[in-house]
């Protein structure tokens, strides 16, 4: 995908899920695409800094629920292992994530192939 870093569209939104659980704004005030230093970065560098920000803050993550819209690639085939990357990259046993993929049935610009949409929900908990 075209972005200003690798472009992974479901870490931006998780990155943006976990931020707003803890009230500290979004992805573009800790990463903005203008300054140079993140341009073309992995977008799983950007999840472990906002880890360790949940982290920091005392919190503990919970829940994740997530969903990916995109008319293109079929993504059933890649669930798991997507799972497996998020699960390590954060630390979280198996049963605390779900990833769901979903077309929108030829509709719009994600119908179009022209963009894919992600939906994220976390639950955090605080303390151990």
């Amino acid at each position: 995908l075209l972005g200003h870093s690798d472009g992974d569209a479901l870490i931006h939104a998780l990155c943006d899920a976990l931020l707003g659980a803890l009230a500290l704004g979004d992805i573009g005030e800790h990463f903005p695409d203008t300054d140079p230093k993140y341009q073309g970065i992995a977008s799983h560098q950007l999840l472990v800094s906002v880890k360790e920000l949940v982290d920091k803050s005392g919190y503990k993550i919970n829940n994740i629920d997530a969903v990916i819209i995109a008319q293109e690639p079929a993504l059933a085939p890649f669930k798991k292992q997507m799972k497996q990357k998020l699960c390590a990259l954060l630390m979280l046993n198996a049963d605390c994530l779900n990833i769901k993929a979903k077309t929108n049935e030829g509709l719009g610009l994600v119908g179009n192939i022209e963009a894919i949409a992600c939906y994220v929900i976390v639950s955090l908990v605080f303390g151990g």
